[in-house]
């Protein structure tokens, strides 16, 4: 059976998101060098709400190893197309038929590649398409950037 971990219910790849992508490496790298300048000892003295922000960014820098994607929980607990799904029994909402629905419409504003995700979901399959997603992973892609390409060509 296909490992859908990282597949969102309404057809995204959650590996592309920020939360995996870029976030936990240069929290990561801020942590690492403020820590060889001592900025666990100091820190407080330059601000009194250093220590909460210190644990936070700790918790940023891993959160690529304990985010549980969309399927475990992750992002809006009342998110319509996460429930509908869950209640059609549906693993990927590009097998309904009634794909895409309503339900979708603020989502493709944010995510300009989902539609043609869905699209190649159904032509490649499944397994072929997790291939593509984790060679777009290799290759550093995060769903931020198809905003900003979709942003620059209608400017």
């Amino acid at each position: 059976m296909t490992d859908l971990k990282y597949v969102t219910f309404c057809g995204l790849y959650c590996r592309h998101c920020i939360n995996f992508a870029r976030i936990p490496q240069q929290a990561a790298a801020l942590y690492n060098t403020m820590d060889r300048e001592g900025y666990e000892h100091f820190g407080p003295y330059e601000s009194p709400e250093f220590n909460d922000f210190w644990k936070h960014l700790k918790k940023l820098a891993e959160l690529d190893k304990t985010n549980p994607g969309c399927r475990g929980g992750c992002g809006d607990p009342g998110c319509k197309i996460r429930i509908c799904a869950k209640e059609k029994g549906q693993e990927i909402c590009v097998y309904c038929e009634e794909y895409p629905c309503d339900k979708f419409e603020f989502l493709v504003k944010q995510y300009p590649a989902l539609l043609g995700d869905g699209k190649k979901i159904k032509e490649m399959g499944i397994e072929a398409w997790l291939h593509e997603q984790e060679e777009r992973c290799r290759r550093g892609y995060c769903f931020s950037d198809g905003r900003y390409d979709i942003q620059n060509q209608q400017e």
